[in-house]
């Protein structure tokens, strides 16, 4: 078992590392090329840019029980296939009773955006984010 970061923009990249260093567990960042990092405690894989570039390399090496923390649907639904544990870095695990639901707004908000609509961003990162993170990582860390 391991743990793979989605790390493009990932704001919980040091929480995870931590937390699964504690557990025993490895780590590996995936990133492309205009995010390039090396963490001490994880290793980093940098792919080229593209649509879902950092995606498809993830997927291709999560095998089942694997933690995967991204805020991708679609690569959590992919994870999820491959009966990964994906988590996103507000600490909402995604599960097969939440993700079509999740893809369906996604999916719905992109044709709203197709069309010339407009719609809010994503909401500021506030404290309670971090530790509900925390706390649902250990959660699933535990599990494992």
């Amino acid at each position: 078992m391991k743990v793979l970061i989605d790390a493009d923009g990932c704001p919980v990249i040091t929480e995870t590392i931590e937390m699964a260093k504690a557990a025993g567990l490895p780590v590996l960042l995936i990133c492309d090329t205009s995010h390039i990092m090396q963490r001490e405690g994880a290793e980093t894989i940098t792919v080229s840019k593209g649509a879902d570039a950092v995606d498809f390399v993830l997927v291709n090496r999560v095998q089942p029980g694997d933690i995967v923390v991204t805020q991708d649907y679609g690569l959590a639904a992919m994870t999820l296939a491959k009966r990964g544990v994906p988590i996103d870095q507000n600490g909402r695990v995604y599960s097969d009773d939440n993700i079509d639901q999740l893809l369906y707004s996604r999916h719905t908000a992109k044709k709203i955006r197709q069309s010339g609509g407009r719609l809010k961003g994503p909401k500021k990162r506030r404290p309670e984010d971090n530790r509900k993170f925390r706390e649902n990582l250990e959660n699933i860390l535990t599990k494992a």
